[in-house]
Formats: C-alpha cells, sequence, structure tokens
C-alpha cells in the first residue's frame, strides 16, 4: 500500500516514526525536543507557544526522514488548547493539559450547571482542571480581553493538522480529541455549544468532527494527512487494544481504559467517557497516585530509585505482614477525596520493617489501581487482560503482585513509541480507504506489539485476600467513599 508516517508532539518532545502501511514494521525514526525558549515571553509553564511544536515537528522530520511518505497522521498531548481569533491568529498561547492554574474554574463550571451529575449527563465527564472548557472559564474571569477576540477552538492535534494542510478554512478534529474537550458529548456524537458559552460568555467556531478513517486533506504535493487524535487515542490504537482489553499507565497519577462499544454514563462522575480512534469509545478512570506514592516511599526509606524499593520489596511477602498502605497521597479522585492524605494501617512490631513499608507501597499503589478497574467492570466493561505501561510495569515487584490484583492476565509490552505508531496506523487506514484497498469501518491489521504475558495463576485467591484487607482498610477509613 505503501508507506506512512505518525508524529506524536508530546509535551516536551516530538517523535516520528516511519512504517510500512501494510505491516506496521517501523522503517525510520525521528526526535526533538520542544524549545525552551517561549517568544511570547509569558514565563509561565503552562503557556506554551504553538510554532515551538512546528519547530520542534521540522528538526524530527529533517534528514529526508519523511521522503517517499504518502500519508502522515499527527497525535499531540491530551487537552492543549489553542484559541484563535477571527483571523486564525493564536489570541495567546496555548494552555497545556497539565495546567492547574484553572482548578478553581473548575469547581466554578460544576456548580454552575448543577454537579456533577448534570455533566456526566451532558458530555460523559465532568470539568477538572485539565479540561479545554474549564480553560474557557479560566480565561473569561481572567483574560477577558483574550476572551472576547477568541473566534475558533483548537486542540495540540487539530492546529498541528491544519497546519501542515496550509491553514485551510476548514477546521477538523477527530472524536477521541472532541470527547475530552467538555463541550462535546461522546453519547451523542455532538457539540454542545451552550457548554462553550456557559464556559467563555459567547460561541465560537468548533472544528468538524471527521471520521476515524476520514482525511482531513492534503497538502498541495498530494501528501495525505489523516484525522489526527489525541495521545491517548493514538497509544490505545498503537497497542492495538480491542474488546476486553483494559490499559493501565502507572505515570506519578494513574489511569485506566479500556474498550467499549457504547458510551458509559457515570453519575459520580468517575468514568470520563472519551472516544476512541476506530469509531468506538474509551472509557477512563483516573487516579492521583500512582508512582508517586512509590517515589515518597523510597525517599522514606533513604533508597535511591525505584528498582532498590522494588528489590527491597521483594523480600517481603505477600500481604506485606498485614501492612497496608492508602496510596492517598495527593488527595484522590477514585474515590472521590480531594482533600483527604495518605495512611498506612497495620502497624504491629513484627510488620515494622522496611521490606514490608516498601511492599506495602507497591501493593497500595496497585490496589488502588484495582479499585478503578472495578469502576470499569461494575459500568459492564469486560476486561479480561490488562495491558500495563509505565516504567515501573518492568519491575519485579509490579509484575510480581499485578496479575493476581488485576485479576487478569497483564502484558507487559516492549517499550516503543505507541502514540506515533498509533498516529501512524490512522494514516495508514486513511491512505487505504483513498485507495479503495481499506474498509473505512476497520483499521488496518498490524503485527501485534512484543510483550511479557504474566497469568495470575494459583495467586488469584492470595491477591483476593490482599484486595479484601486494602478494602477493609479504606471503608474503615473513609465509609462509603466508594459507591458505585
Amino acid at each position: 500500500m505503501g508507506i506512512v508516517a505518525g508524529l506524536d508532539s508530546a509535551p516536551d518532545f516530538t517523535r516520528i516514526v516511519v512504517c510500512d502501511a501494510d505491516s506496521g514494521t517501523v522503517l525510520k525514526q525521528g526526535y526533538a525536543p520542544h524549545p525552551v525558549d517561549n517568544p511570547q515571553g509569558t514565563g509561565r509553564p503552562s503557556d506554551v507557544d504553538p510554532q515551538n511544536w512546528l519547530l520542534s515537528l521540522g528538526e524530527a522530520a529533517g534528514g529526508g526522514l519523511l521522503e517517499g511518505v504518502q500519508a502522515i497522521g499527527v497525535s499531540a498531548q491530551a487537552n492543549a488548547l489553542v484559541p484563535l481569533d477571527s483571523q486564525g491568529n493564536t489570541v495567546r498561547p496555548a494552555m497545556v493539559g497539565t495546567d492547574r492554574r484553572t482548578q478553581v474554574a473548575a469547581a466554578d463550571l460544576i456548580d454552575a450547571l448543577g454537579g456533577r451529575e448534570a455533566w456526566a449527563r451532558a458530555v460523559g465527564s465532568v470539568p477538572q482542571a485539565a479540561h479545554p472548557v474549564t480553560k474557557l472559564r479560566w480565561l473569561a474571569r481572567t483574560e477577558p480581553e483574550n476572551a472576547a477576540r477568541t473566534a475558533v477552538l483548537l486542540q495540540a492535534h487539530d492546529w498541528l493538522v491544519w497546519q501542515l494542510l496550509g491553514r485551510p478554512g476548514r477546521r477538523t478534529t477527530d472524536r477521541g480529541g472532541a470527547s475530552g474537550t467538555g463541550y462535546w458529548a461522546a453519547a451523542t456524537g455532538g457539540y454542545r455549544p451552550d457548554l462553550v458559552e456557559l464556559a467563555l460568555g459567547h460561541q465560537t467556531m468548533l472544528p468538524e468532527v471527521i471520521g476515524p478513517a476520514e482525511a482531513a486533506g492534503a497538502t498541495p504535493e498530494g501528501l495525505l494527512i489523516s484525522a489526527g487524535t489525541g495521545e491517548t487515542m493514538a497509544a490505545a490504537l498503537g497497542l492495538g487494544i480491542g474488546l476486553g482489553d483494559a490499559v493501565v499507565s502507572l505515570g506519578a497519577s494513574g489511569s485506566v481504559m479500556a474498550v467499549h462499544p457504547e458510551a458509559l454514563y457515570d453519575p459520580n462522575g468517575m468514568v470520563t467517557a472519551l472516544a476512541d480512534a476506530t469509531g468506538m469509545h474509551l472509557p477512563v478512570v483516573t487516579t492521583l497516585n500512582a508512582v508517586r506514592a512509590l517515589r515518597g516511599t523510597a525517599e522514606l526509606l533513604g533508597l535511591p530509585d525505584l528498582e532498590s524499593l522494588s528489590g527491597l520489596a521483594m523480600k517481603s511477602t505477600p500481604g506485606s505482614h498485614g501492612l497496608v498502605l492508602l496510596p492517598y497521597l495527593e488527595g484522590e479522585r477514585t474515590p472521590n477525596l480531594p482533600h483527604t492524605a495518605g495512611t498506612l494501617s497495620g502497624l504491629r512490631r513484627e510488620s515494622m520493617k522496611p521490606e514490608h513499608l516498601a511492599r506495602a507501597a507497591f501493593e497500595g499503589m496497585l490496589c488502588g489501581l484495582a479499585d478503578a478497574l472495578d469502576v470499569m467492570r461494575g459500568r459492564g466493561v469486560e476486561v479480561r487482560r490488562v495491558f500495563l505501561l509505565g516504567q515501573a510495569a518492568g519491575l519485579p515487584a509490579v509484575q510480581a503482585a499485578a496479575p493476581s490484583l488485576f485479576g487478569a492476565q497483564v502484558v507487559v509490552p516492549q517499550p516503543a513509541d505507541y502514540a506515533a505508531i498509533g498516529a501512524a496506523r490512522q494514516a495508514a487506514w486513511a491512505l487505504g480507504v483513498s485507495q479503495g484497498t481499506l474498509d473505512p469501518r476497520t483499521p488496518p491489521v498490524w503485527q501485534g506489539a512484543a510483550a511479557q504475558v504474566l497469568e495470575p495463576g494459583e495467586d488469584l485467591a492470595v491477591g483476593q485476600a490482599i484486595r479484601q484487607q486494602f478494602v477493609s482498610v479504606r471503608e474503615q477509613t473513609h465509609p462509603g467513599a466508594f459507591r458505585m
């Protein structure tokens, strides 16, 4: 079919993979960090000049990397809002997804619509600091002149696609990206302009939401540009997950996402009802505490790194001699306990050893993520196997406990640029549809990721006992907090 490329514009860098469109084999790769300097000069890390993304893209594609490529897919950091004026110029620097200035604006918006359940019913998610709709509220309250000038709303991947196409009059996005805005509902497939007006004070032009296999357009040279999507959806596409699969991501915070045929409605707002990049749905449940609990424990024990913490934990036994760590160090979202702190329970003389605390940190982190998996299962999502991502996924203490605590087969994929690979797979899909060789309902079948497979086996009963111990402490400490 040809050669395609996928580019992933992450918060700090751009990665590009060039792939065979039929098999997905990676042929070439490129990388470049984003420029540090912000030409628009606000000096705030939450503000980024989007031109930096283009500069990084150009550097990553240097040396003829894209020679022979027929189509490009774009993945980019989630929730980065690019407000444009009526002429297509940026009103202000882009507000990135990690922006924490908007926390008060999120609470304000929740109240303005009548609570968490009202938002969950409207768009399948409850406003958080990261959501573009929340950034609009912050803009209206903090920078009213910029808010008044805002005429068009794009996210990072939308803006990059638009730039690659030469800034045409038509602006597009995809279902996955739109579902994370807070003003597009995956359940209905439609925008809620009234929520834009509620947040910003007036309505704006919103990008056209095109199908997963549609092309956003072609460059004058005939290079096809696919719809693009957010990093989360691109990584799911790059991994090749399908029905019955969940992905647990171990960052400082944690997340669980799974493929589901329908949009989920969760009145408690624990589930964010995203769309994926294939026409299905991608419900997500997040925890505020994952690897940060491990790093905190390592510091407490005077250990230099997570590898040392894992080695120490492996000297303990499952259950950590009765020690239970509720890892709610930064408050928690699942369950919704924003102002709580962590809890260490079960201290006895025989359990007061470094190795038991180390193991309790790993078990507490994984039990918190198992709670998030239970939220999914409680909403009817089938989970037969769990893909485990993140640097900590390779630690022996994680791999020893995860299958039994999750109650499922655990797959640990070999590290790779899955978001960029997913963007390339989307490009191959759009290219094949344009050539009449692929079905617009089914993405191309690419070779699966190399992975280590871990089975719960005979440890399943042990894992269930550890979970019950964790749940018991959680209910004693925060009774009724985990209602589903």
